[in-house]
C-alpha cells in the first residue's frame, strides 16, 4: 500500500476543501493518505512518502502564499527529482499562471507529475472536487 502525503495551505477553506477531495481519491484508490501541515513537512519528512500532493493557493501577483508554503516547497527542490508530486489549488482572480509556473518549476526539477494540475476559482464544485478526487487516484 503507498502512503501519499497531502500538504497544503489554505486561507479562505477552498484550498482545503480540494484536499480532503484529493484524500478521498487517495483513499477511494486503496492507499493512505496522511494530511501533513506545511510546517512539519521537510527535506526527512518527504522521505516518508511514495508520493506527494501540494495544495496552495494563487496569492498577491498569482504566486504561491509566500509566508509558509513558498519557503518550504523551496526548500524541498532538490528532493522532488523523481518524487511522484501532484498540485491543486484555489484562486480568486487571474487565469491559473501561478499554478502553470508552479508546474513547469516542478517538471524542471525532475518531479515525475502523476497527474494534471487541478485549479477553481473560489470554492471548489462538485466538478472540481470530482477532479481533485481523480487527482488522488493517481497518486495513490
Amino acid at each position: 500500500m503507498s502512503k501519499v502525503a497531502v500538504v497544503f495551505w489554505s486561507g479562505t477553506g477552498n484550498t482545503e476543501a480540494m484536499a480532503n477531495s484529493v484524500i478521498a481519491g487517495i483513499e477511494e484508490a486503496g492507499a493512505r493518505a496522511e494530511i501533513v501541515p506545511v510546517s512539519a513537512f521537510d527535506t526527512v519528512k518527504i522521505d516518508e512518502y511514495d508520493a506527494v500532493a501540494f495544495g496552495c493557493p494563487s496569492m498577491g501577483a498569482e504566486q504561491l502564499e509566500e509566508g509558509e508554503f513558498e519557503p518550504m516547497f523551496s526548500s524541498l527542490e532538490s528532493k522532488l527529482s523523481g518524487k511522484k508530486i501532484a498540485l491543486f489549488g484555489s484562486y480568486g482572480w487571474g487565469d491559473g499562471e501561478w499554478m502553470r509556473n508552479w508546474e513547469e518549476q516542478c517538471k524542471n526539477l525532475g518531479a515525475v507529475m502523476a497527474s494534471d494540475f487541478v485549479i477553481c476559482n473560489g470554492e471548489p464544485d462538485d466538478s472540481a472536487k470530482a477532479a481533485c478526487e481523480a487527482l488522488g487516484r493517481a497518486l495513490a
